[in-house]
């Protein structure tokens, strides 16, 4: 069916004649040009410039001087001319001086008039099913630690302060775990709301709720991975204890620290797994605490079959499902650390990331034969009979 709608359109489109270039298209980046190079030089002047006469900014510009960027960059992408008037689709690549080793990229979507024979920008939002930017949500406050920077709505400087502390021990505990071929920084985003964090991710908030914290970005390799940015829920976030708090922290550093060796053949319960086992590693905390669902379902003879998969790590599912999802893949990691050994597990799990399989079960079954010499169902008759032993 693609390929017929493929086919249908693009005979329609040999059909007709192009459309005249009368010039908008480059006049149109020539603007978003200006204006990306007035954001980086914090040049208001030149900004509102950019902008219509009688249309302000809603002090956008001022909101977004208080990130330190280190780029702003504009591509057009689609132009839709009516007259005077004209709505751009834009690609906003973006960067946090000394934090991005990649820049963020996100869609928006520009109004446009035509006054005397110059474009301006008349609104600037985020693009159709694109989330919005933090400083789209109110006055940005900026901490910075040691190994983090944080960005907060709503929250005061020692509120964002304590975050950036934990941020801060949660960094060396994942070197310690993982290693140092990653930047070794951390960038947190703090919404106001539940609401707002839903905004930023450009989905519903339900689906979050009771979420503390998730990480964005892509996989796909080191020179592919781009920047990451752990969203904190602080609805949820801040009714946890301090110890809770420090291993949400770790969990989703983690995730920033191995994007690079995560890719399409790593299943959730090994990327969830193993951000939980350095969250927890050290801790001193047992099974029977870390992991109270599986305990509960082990005593009423529940032993889970098989390691979780990638559905039972909806955010929208039972949440008591979802916690033994999460801590299936913690006692899993857990045992290959215990059982092979933690340069044995870091191992498998960059092997899983680099495989070349087609599917993630074959890109597991391929490293647990050449990183741990096991098969598939040995290793999963070893994870039932541990997590039987551990909850206990």
């Amino acid at each position: 069916m693609a390929g017929l709608c493929l086919a249908a359109l693009l005979g329609v489109a040999s059909c007709q004649a192009p459309a005249p270039d009368d010039g908008a298209h480059d006049e149109v980046q020539a603007l978003l040009d200006r204006r990306a190079e007035a954001v980086v030089d914090r040049d208001a002047r030149a900004y509102r410039a950019t902008q219509a006469p009688g249309k302000a900014s809603g002090g956008e510009f001022d909101r977004v001087g208080q990130v330190p960027l280190s780029a702003w960059k504009y591509r057009l992408t689609d132009l839709e001319r009516s007259g005077a008037h004209a709505t751009a689709g834009v690609e906003l690549s973006f960067r946090i001086g000394g934090y991005d080793r990649a820049p963020v990229t996100v869609q928006r979507t520009l109004r446009l008039d035509r006054r005397a024979d110059r474009w301006y920008v008349a609104d600037e939002r985020a693009g159709k099913d694109a989330g919005e930017q933090l400083w789209e949500q109110g006055d940005v406050v900026s901490v910075t630690g040691r190994h983090s920077l944080v960005l907060g709505v709503g929250r005061s400087r020692a509120k964002l302060r304590e975050y950036a502390d934990l941020a801060d021990r949660a960094v060396p505990a994942v070197q310690d775990a993982w290693g140092r071929d990653w930047p070794g920084r951390v960038v947190i985003l703090v919404p106001e709301s539940l609401d707002d964090m839903g905004d930023l991710l450009g989905a519903p908030a339900a689906g979050y709720r009771g979420i503390a914290a998730v990480t964005t970005g892509e996989t796909g390799g080191a020179d592919r991975a781009p920047a990451d940015r752990v969203v904190l829920n602080p609805d949820a976030f801040d009714v946890l204890g301090s110890f809770g708090r420090q291993v949400v922290l770790t969990h989703e550093t983690t995730h920033v620290a191995t994007r690079a060796a995560t890719s399409k053949t790593t299943p959730m319960w090994l990327s969830e797994g193993f951000a939980d086992w350095v969250g927890y590693r050290g801790s001193g905390r047992g099974a029977a605490q870390a992991a109270p669902e599986t305990k509960d379902a082990v005593e009423r003879g529940e032993v889970p079959e098989a390691l979780p998969a990638d559905d039972d790590f909806g955010f929208e599912d039972d949440p008591e499902a979802l916690a033994r999802a999460y801590e299936g893949g913690w006692l899993a990691c857990r045992m290959i650390a215990e059982r092979w050994g933690e340069s044995e597990l870091l191992d498998f799990y960059r092997a899983v990331g680099d495989s070349r399989a087609r599917s993630k079960g074959d890109a597991v079954e391929h490293a647990l034969r050449d990183v741990l010499d096991t098969t598939p169902q040995d290793f999963t008759a070893r994870w039932r009979e541990y997590v039987r032993g551990q909850v206990r």
